[in-house]
């Protein structure tokens, strides 16, 4: 699979719910279905992790496209208001609270398996922690 995580946004409140996203790319060659995928979030090193739920009825991301995940809801002005929909759609997710925090890692699943993964790094420019090069990591095992 060639889904990924293109960036993570946490939210500006707890309260604005539309202000936290992440989106999702298709790198690959063929569509990918999201209906019946799962979001889970955990904290790195920790194999305890929460499911926020099943997308349903989900999405189609067509080869190259994106698709950006809104918290909350666009019809709850408590929420806030919905990003603008550029060259990026929009899908919302209706959880109760924000989910993305410094540490979050942040996984996409499909039947339990892992589609995509990616941790959340404020400092990071699309937000998603670098992991280390592959020659680095091996040189360091």
């Amino acid at each position: 699979m060639a889904i990924r995580f293109a960036s993570i946004k946490a939210g500006e409140s707890d309260e604005l719910l539309n202000s936290e996203w992440v989106v999702l790319e298709n790198n690959g060659k063929t569509p990918f279905h999201t209906r019946g995928c799962g979001m889970t979030v955990g904290k790195r090193g920790s194999n305890k992790k929460s499911m926020l739920g099943v997308i349903d009825p989900g999405f189609v991301l067509q080869p190259g496209e994106k698709m950006r995940m809104c918290t909350g809801n666009p019809a709850t002005a408590a929420h806030g208001a919905a990003p603008p929909e550029d060259d990026v759609k929009n899908y919302f997710l209706f959880l109760p609270k924000t989910y993305v925090h410094p540490g979050a890692v942040l996984t996409l699943v499909l039947r339990g398996l892992p589609v995509a993964k990616a941790e959340y790094d404020a400092a990071a420019a699309n937000g998603i922690k670098a992991d280390a090069p592959k020659a680095d990591a091996a040189k360091a095992s």
